[in-house]
């Protein structure tokens, strides 16, 4: 007896170093180019994919069951996936979750998100950490009809993150309020009625759990996009101001956001707080400088060491690009660092309350392990006005 014809792959992942990844596709047809990155959560691929900063990213998801507790509003991190593509080893089952509105494959259809499912992604992982992030094509063809060449072609084409501005192409249009607190059961996301801090915060592909995390510190928020001057951030007369995550190169999107932050820092004693990206542009500001990384950190199970307590934190990470803790400036200081690499996680300016940080502490992965660091800004802002 012979045995069943394996079915016609309908998708193909093609890298720039020629190497071909067949599967089957789901979500949108088409085809798009980025680069190749994995991740290694568990949960939260909705979250991840809504990401601003996986602008030019496709994601490969190391854990295989992706897709089967299906999708909802509430877990969108912006208004539509950002991230270019994703890759599974198994397709997604049929949602199981109470909370389901829509199965994976066709809320990543409606957003135009291509997937690629049936790969050995425990390969693809070992050739990005050994080789770095590729630059990849992916395309999904329900016939099952690919121009290799063409592919590998477009791939080698595609002209990588590095010097890249992208906060530009996720920030928001125009400056909007926000007052949504964190989900908590049983009434969900909560409006902040009792706001005590009014906080700008400069949206470089800001994620919706970030400024609900500054809602529930006790912040009234104005949220201004990535290009915003200091004139037009005092022109709201702020008690803090905040930076937000973001994709793309760091030294790019610096070339109008550090001066900014540079005017913020040296005409006002306010306190500044910055994450991800924010973290690298107030590195910047302050003299440092930043690098490009092998395969970046991405995943919600990085430990973290807090110098200033001796605390290691469990953090959600997602960056391509560092800080160059040896380019720290006299006065500023490290006080997080990596324990996975030792790669700068955070500074601390001497004296005064302005910090950032390289890992996300509204994604809980602790679960509350970084929650501090929102209290830490909300308490600054109260002592300042003290």
């Amino acid at each position: 007896m012979s045995a069943p014809a394996r079915p016609r792959p309908t998708a193909c992942l093609a890298l720039a170093d020629g190497s071909i990844f067949y599967g089957m596709g789901f979500g949108a047809t088409g085809q798009t180019v980025a680069e190749l990155c994995f991740n290694t959560a568990m949960t939260g691929y909705q979250e991840i994919m809504t990401d601003p900063s996986y602008a030019g990213q496709i994601v490969t998801f190391t854990f295989p069951h992706i897709g089967n507790v299906g999708t909802n509003p509430e877990d969108d991190e912006t208004g539509d996936p950002v991230a270019a593509g994703m890759v599974v080893k198994w397709m997604p089952t049929t949602p199981s979750s109470w909370r389901n509105i829509q199965p994976l494959s066709d809320w990543l259809a409606a957003r135009g998100r291509i997937a690629i499912g049936g790969i050995d992604t425990r390969r693809l992982t070992r050739a990005i950490r050994q080789q770095g992030a590729p630059h990849a094509a992916l395309a999904h063809d329900p016939d099952g009809n690919f121009d290799i060449e063409a592919l590998v072609a477009t791939a080698r084409s595609f002209a990588g993150l590095e010097g890249m501005d992208l906060a530009k192409d996720v920030t928001c249009a125009q400056t909007y309020r926000w007052n949504e607190m964190r989900w908590a059961w049983p009434d969900g996301y909560a409006p902040q009625t009792e706001a005590k801090h009014k906080v700008v915060a400069v949206d470089y592909g800001a994620k919706r759990n970030i400024l609900r995390c500054l809602a529930s510190a006790g912040c009234d928020v104005t949220v201004l996009p990535a290009t915003a001057t200091y004139d037009d951030i005092m022109a709201h007369k702020p008690d803090g101001v905040f930076l937000s995550n973001g994709p793309g190169d760091p030294a790019a999107t610096g070339a109008y956001a550090v001066p900014m932050i540079r005017d913020v820092l040296d005409k006002t004693d306010l306190p500044v707080f910055g994450i991800c990206l924010g973290h690298q542009m107030l590195a910047l500001a302050l003299g440092a400088t930043t690098v490009k990384m092998s395969h970046g950190h991405h995943g919600a199970n990085h430990p973290v060491k807090d110098y200033d307590t001796g605390k290691v934190e469990i953090t959600s990470m997602n960056h391509g690009f560092a800080v160059d803790g040896q380019s720290l400036p006299e006065g500023v200081r490290e006080t997080h660092v990596s324990l996975f690499d030792g790669s700068n996680c955070g500074i601390r300016v001497d004296g005064r309350p302005v910090w950032s940080v390289q890992h996300h502490p509204e994604a809980s992965p602790g679960p509350q392990d970084s929650y501090y660091l929102f209290e830490r800004f909300s308490e600054a802002m109260a002592a300042r006005n003290a």
